[in-house]
């Protein structure tokens, strides 16, 4: 599964690539807001340290303003992965950018419908929002499960990039599901490396070499 960060933040983007843990970026306006940049020249930066699929995600509610935007944001890099809402004005755009050879990332996907939709529309990514979900009671988890099943039966190669993962556990489930792709922010992905056991045993195995009174260096 590759790993995908969720952030507009170009430090912390520069410190997960240098480390291997970045195969894409993914942002939304929210995110674009939250930097305090402007969107062509962040997301330019972006591109220049990520080589893998950046999104960058249009603005408009009609297609053919859509189709404009996501032309402007497509030229910015040759990496970038145009974002478009699951709307039906979203999938008129995803159908003519990508019959032109752009990656397109349909986003804001809650239901397997949505994503068969999108999947017949040339998707490069569909974006299924699972913690949104979890926020109404209902399983995202199911929702990732349930489109890979569709994907899987009828050799659609959109790839699921499961968003709005917001703990670990989001994480192992969505890879044993067999999820392509997953986004998250930051936080969740250095979190992956945190366990109760491995804070414990360091702790224990640091008190016992201070007891040799022993140096490696």
């Amino acid at each position: 599964m590759r790993f995908f960060v969720d952030t507009a933040d170009v430090a912390a983007i520069a410190e997960l690539n240098d480390l291997g843990m970045v195969d894409g970026v993914t942002t939304n306006p929210s995110l674009i807001l939250k930097s305090g940049r402007n969107i062509l020249e962040v997301t330019k930066e972006i591109c220049s340290i990520v080589s893998g699929p950046v999104s960058a995600e249009v603005v408009a509610l009609k297609s053919e303003d859509m189709i404009a935007e996501g032309r402007k944001l497509a030229a910015i890099a040759e990496n970038i992965a145009v974002k478009v809402p699951l709307t039906w004005d979203g999938l008129k755009t995803c159908k003519v950018l990508s019959d032109e050879g752009f990656m397109v990332n349909v986003t804001l996907c809650f239901s397997a419908n949505q994503a068969l939709l999108a999947a017949k529309a040339g998707a490069t990514f569909i974006s299924p929002f699972i913690g949104r979900l979890d926020d109404i009671n209902l399983d995202g988890l199911e929702l990732i499960s349930d489109i890979r099943q569709i994907y899987d039966n009828y050799g659609f190669d959109t790839q699921i990039l499961a968003a709005s993962i917001r703990t670990a556990n989001h994480v192992t489930q969505c890879a044993l599901i067999g999820a392509d792709v997953m986004t998250a922010p930051p936080s969740v992905i250095k979190a992956l490396a945190t366990h109760v056991l491995t804070d414990k045993g360091l702790d224990q195995f640091t008190k016992d070499w201070a007891q040799t009174g022993q140096k490696i260096i």
